[in-house]
């Protein structure tokens, strides 16, 4: 959850929905226990309030559980989508390597041959000069 996420959760007006909610609940419980009521009267009110209260217990479970499952969905393409990203850019990394790689020894060969010219080049004049100088 980022922060936002967890702002929306605890906000002023959720926090004093919930503390209506218990305080209704517990209001409700010692209304039916201060009550003038027969036991058997008691006992049936208060079977009935615990199944309400289970009821929505159970309605709460559900949802978060849904908000769960959603969350988890999310996380999970999210993850995918990371990972795709990275994938991606290494992919990106290698060919610029590659293409690199290939383009230094395509300019190394270059200046390979140009070295090899150049000492041709420079053997063929000093082998001149020589016979030059060695008729003179």
């Amino acid at each position: 959850m980022n922060k936002e996420d967890n702002q929306q959760c605890s906000t002023p007006a959720s926090s004093f929905a919930k503390g209506v909610f218990i305080g209704g609940l517990l209001g409700a419980a010692a209304a039916l226990l201060f009550a003038p009521k027969p036991g058997r009267d008691l006992r049936s009110d208060l079977t009935d309030k615990m199944n309400v209260v289970t009821d929505k217990t159970k309605d709460v479970a559900h949802v978060v559980g849904e908000k769960a499952s959603d969350l988890a969905k999310t996380v999970s393409t999210k993850s995918s989508e990371v990972v795709k990203t990275v994938v991606d850019s290494k992919n990106n990394v290698v060919t610029s390597l590659q293409n690199a790689s290939a383009d230094i020894a395509e300019e190394a060969a270059e200046a390979d041959q140009e070295i090899m010219e150049a000492t041709e080049q420079a053997t063929k004049e000093a082998n001149e000069e020589l016979n030059t100088l060695s008729r003179s």
